[in-house]
């Protein structure tokens, strides 16, 4: 740096640190990007800094609302604040301070600074409903959707502000607010059970028959799958906890999980998961292009940012750029099957500074002659300008072929890059599956915080490991990854008990 510049390290789209705090880059836009206030939010929270004063002010006197339903990057901006826990505090209450909140979520002024009914609680309605996200964010790895667990903590008691039952009231605000922020009718709907029941496992627990069947039916009536069942779980222990010591205690805790373990059981005989969607046209044609080729097909398409919100506008998959719509940017890549091909990809991605948003993996053998590996990516540059498609295929085919070393590169990279305060996250969690989960397979589990190269680390860990993975699904859900890998042998067959459990190993030393 220059003498007498300003270092300033980039965030995020529009974001750097200078000084110890989060401020707008010298090209952002507020007027022009209504996410910003929540992207800007949610680096300054997970790197454990602040918002700078004049920043929160700018966004708040510059930015225009956000259009409805939310863009899925606000959508996961707010799951990525929330999920920094207590780092996220100061920077929530510098967007209250300045009407930020209130202009996302308009149902928050009713319960603004309003005080408990019950002496129990140690804070004011809304710093409770912060609080529970904070000990939310704790749990993450608990659960498989850990943005539905952070947004049901925020808003359980959105419902004190109206007359009434208050879960009852939340449950009709929740539907609204989930509509809003853009989720899909099945969240929606177990967004809106976590609020109407958020007390119902703690009081279920605590004022019925453990042993009488009634009781179990009682939960298993309201609760209807196991995801909702871990969900509601975590949002008890979240809720209690942010409540007081008196709310919860070692005895409460044993009751509410007996009862969860036994509405487990009796759930555990529901209806199978809906099968994988055929592949479409394109992704067969590219499938067949590989089997005949023996090369790698890939297809880039993007969407760009529309000047009005609704407005829609894509990018031609052979354009040189890729676009710049964070949110946006699909990319699907077939391949005859070879070792190490997930962690190849997604350390070319991570190469390029390109975030893994969502992804899967399937099989396919379209013309006979071998299997081929059909990969769907959605991505989003870390900041910054996306890549030119050429150089992305580029370097996608010199690493296939061996001729560009990616883990060598990565490493490069990362041992030159200064080191970037973080904030404390809970422990990643890798879990072989229960045997049900899959007759052909064995199930890896994998739920950790988000970083640059994760993926290409665990495919590594799985390559090293000697294992073929058959199909793979990772989400990226805010700041959490949540990732479920099917692995066979070299044969085909599910591994042996003893081996599923040395690769799960391997994995979990691999994320350190």
């Amino acid at each position: 740096v220059a003498r007498g510049a300003v270092e300033r390290r980039p965030l995020a789209e529009g974001v750097v640190e200078q000084d110890g705090e989060a401020v707008l880059a010298q090209g952002a836009r507020p007027a022009a990007d209504p996410v910003l206030p929540l992207r800007a939010a949610a680096a300054a929270a997970q790197n454990g800094l602040t918002v700078s004063y004049a920043t929160v002010r700018r966004l708040a006197a510059e930015c225009r609302p956000l259009p409805v339903p939310w863009p899925d990057e606000a959508r996961e901006q707010l799951v990525t604040l929330l999920g920094a826990g207590e780092a996220g505090i100061p920077v929530w209450e510098a967007l209250e301070a300045e009407g930020l909140v209130t202009r996302l979520l308009p149902d928050w002024e009713r319960v603004r600074c309003r005080p408990q009914r019950n002496a129990v609680h140690r804070w004011t309605v809304d710093r409770h409903l912060v609080e529970t996200a904070v000990r939310a964010a704790a749990m993450t790895r608990r659960v498989a959707r850990p943005d539905l667990l952070l947004v049901a903590a925020l808003l359980h008691d959105i419902g004190k502000g109206w007359p009434g039952d208050h879960s009852e009231a939340g449950e009709v605000i929740v539907r609204d607010v989930a509509v809003r922020m853009g989720f899909d009718p099945e969240d929606t709907e177990t967004l809106a059970v976590l609020v109407r029941h958020h007390l119902t496992l703690i009081d279920t627990a605590t004022r019925r028959d453990p042993d009488d069947p009634a009781t179990v039916e009682a939960i298993t009536k309201v609760v209807t799958t196991l995801p909702r069942l871990e969900l509601l779980h975590a949002l008890t222990e979240a809720d209690a906890l942010a409540t007081g010591p008196a709310a919860w205690s070692s005895w409460r805790a044993s009751l509410v999980d007996g009862l969860v373990a036994r509405a487990a059981a009796q759930l555990a005989g529901g209806p199978a998961a809906p099968a994988e969607a055929a592949p479409s046209a394109e992704q067969e044609r590219l499938a067949v292009e590989a089997a005949r080729t023996g090369g790698p097909a890939l297809a880039l398409q993007a969407q760009a940012g529309a000047a009005e919100p609704g407005i829609e506008r894509r990018a031609e998959p052979g354009a040189e750029s890729i676009g710049v719509e964070p949110m946006g940017v699909e990319l699907t890549l077939a391949v005859p099957d070879q070792p190490g091909l997930l962690g190849t990809v997604a350390g070319v991605l991570a190469l390029h500074r390109l975030a893994v948003r969502s992804a899967s993996l399937r099989e396919l053998d379209p013309i006979g002659a071998g299997p081929v590996l059909l990969l769907r990516w959605r991505v989003a540059a870390e900041f910054g300008e996306l890549p030119e498609a050429a150089r992305l295929r580029a370097d996608l085919r010199r690493a296939l072929d061996g001729s560009l070393d990616v883990a060598r590169r990565l490493a490069e990279r990362d041992a030159a890059a200064p080191r970037r305060r973080g904030i404390p996250t809970p422990p990643p969690l890798v879990a072989v599956a229960p045997a049900v989960a899959s007759a052909t397979a064995t199930v890896l589990e994998v739920r950790a915080h988000d970083a640059p190269g994760l993926l290409h680390r665990i495919g590594r860990a799985l390559d090293a490991a000697g294992v073929r993975v058959r199909t793979a699904h990772v989400s990226t859900l805010g700041a959490d990854a949540v990732d479920s890998f099917y692995l066979t042998d070299e044969a085909g067959r599910p591994l042996a008990a003893q081996r599923a459990g040395e690769v799960a190993a391997a994995v979990r030393a691999a994320l350190g």
